[in-house]
């Protein structure tokens, strides 16, 4: 099976160009950021992300379900509720994040992401993939993007939803984001020393896809 590992900090395109690069090459897409957000949602429903001995607490209690749907969304399940659209809700972000600094979060999570890689073709993003995850990945790329162009986009999407959250307060939750992801103890978010990166700043969408694709075809053909 071959893997293509994606990380990079919050905004920066991962997930989007992760999925049209997967449909366009026929692998499975593993949105692993999807996963961490489904376990904060859960604890946030207990009590606080914060508290620690609470999480780990709950995370026997978690059964996690991974669908690809007909819509070709990756819907997740969390003890059976969908809840792919109440996990894409922006304080989710600030549960993920908390949650995922916890080690025991991460070492449950860590073998059911291999797994999917040791069943699938697999392109999978998330900050720690070709670092921690997938260190043996085919393709590794470090998707990044600056901070005044990725708080533009989530701020946009936001709004796009109904969100009326102010641009300044989502810059700021950006910049939150990438400081806690950076410095955490466990698996922080760093470029891994065989990636590639892309920078999409000054790149749209499909630029971005193309970008991305022209990496992987030139590692692959290295193989």
């Amino acid at each position: 099976m071959r893997s293509i590992a994606i990380d990079g900090p919050s905004g920066a395109g991962k997930t989007t160009v992760a999925k049209a690069l997967a449909e366009r090459m026929g692998y499975h897409y593993v949105d692993t950021g999807a996963i961490y957000r489904t376990v904060g949602l859960y604890v946030s429903r207990r009590g606080s992300c914060d508290d620690v001995q609470l999480v780990e607490k709950c995370l026997p209690e978690i059964e996690i379900g991974l669908e690809h749907g007909e819509d070709g969304l990756q819907h997740m399940f969390l003890n059976g509720e969908d809840v792919t659209e109440a996990i894409r809700k922006n304080e989710v972000s600030a549960f993920a994040s908390t949650v995922s600094a916890i080690p025991a979060v991460r070492e449950y999570l860590l073998d059911m992401q291999r797994e999917l890689a040791r069943q699938h073709n697999v392109i999978m993003d998330g900050r720690d993939i070709g670092t921690v995850v997938l260190p043996n990945a085919n393709v590794k790329i470090y998707l990044t993007a600056s901070v005044e162009e990725r708080a533009k986009r989530r701020w946009k999407e936001l709004q796009e939803k109904g969100d009326n959250t102010p641009f300044e307060t989502v810059k700021e939750q950006i910049i939150q984001r990438d400081h806690a992801d950076m410095n955490r103890e466990i698996a922080p978010l760093r470029q891994a020393e065989d990636a590639v990166v892309v920078d999409t700043s000054d790149l749209n969408l499909e630029e971005s896809i193309e970008a991305a694709y022209q990496v992987v075809k030139e590692k692959m053909g290295q193989e």
